[in-house]
């Protein structure tokens, strides 16, 4: 099922998530299904289950050919659940995002450069993955809405920040 998204304001995105304690409960398949749903309907690359009002640390992602994002590297179709990510040095790299809960806008914020993110898939397997570039971004970003971060809030300079319109006026990128 196709969910509303929260949107940026919404006193719900600021809180932080509880850890899901069990795996392959009806409960928690029917939320990534609805989760699913919801992140294709939008073309999304990720979607955290508070963005849908679920207050769960569950978050899930992936790119294949993607209109909001068309120069990114394919990321693997992941389900991960309680996760725990630890940057892999202190290097870090700017890069423009954009989020469903901040329709019509994209700012540029600095991720770790590589990273290593660990945690669960819905029935409680391990993921235990070293990553780097846009799949490292698209994590750090999803897993920044279990702490009720959105990347505005990451924002260093607030120049690299507007509409998709008016940043981009001459590329047909979709961000609603």
């Amino acid at each position: 099922m196709i969910r509303d998204v929260l949107r940026m304001g919404d006193p719900r995105l600021l809180e932080v998530a509880k850890p899901v304690e069990a795996f392959g409960t009806p409960e928690l398949l029917a939320l990534i299904t609805d989760m699913r749903d919801t992140m294709a309907h939008l073309d999304g690359a990720g979607l955290a289950a508070p963005q849908i009002g679920v207050g769960l640390r569950v978050v899930i992602f992936g790119v294949h050919s993607n209109p909001r994002y068309p120069d990114a590297e394919e990321v693997p179709d992941t389900v991960l659940v309680n996760p725990i990510l630890t940057p892999i040095g202190s290097d870090q790299e700017d890069g423009w995002e954009g989020c469903l809960s901040v329709p019509g806008m994209r700012g540029v914020v600095p991720r770790y450069r590589q990273l290593r993110y660990r945690g669960f898939d819905a029935y409680g397997a391990e993921i235990d993955r070293t990553v780097t570039g846009f799949h490292g971004r698209v994590v750090q970003h999803e897993c920044d809405h279990l702490d009720g971060i959105l990347y505005p809030m990451r924002i260093r300079n607030l120049a690299n920040f507007g509409f998709v319109d008016v940043l981009f006026p001459n590329q047909d990128i979709r961000d609603d």
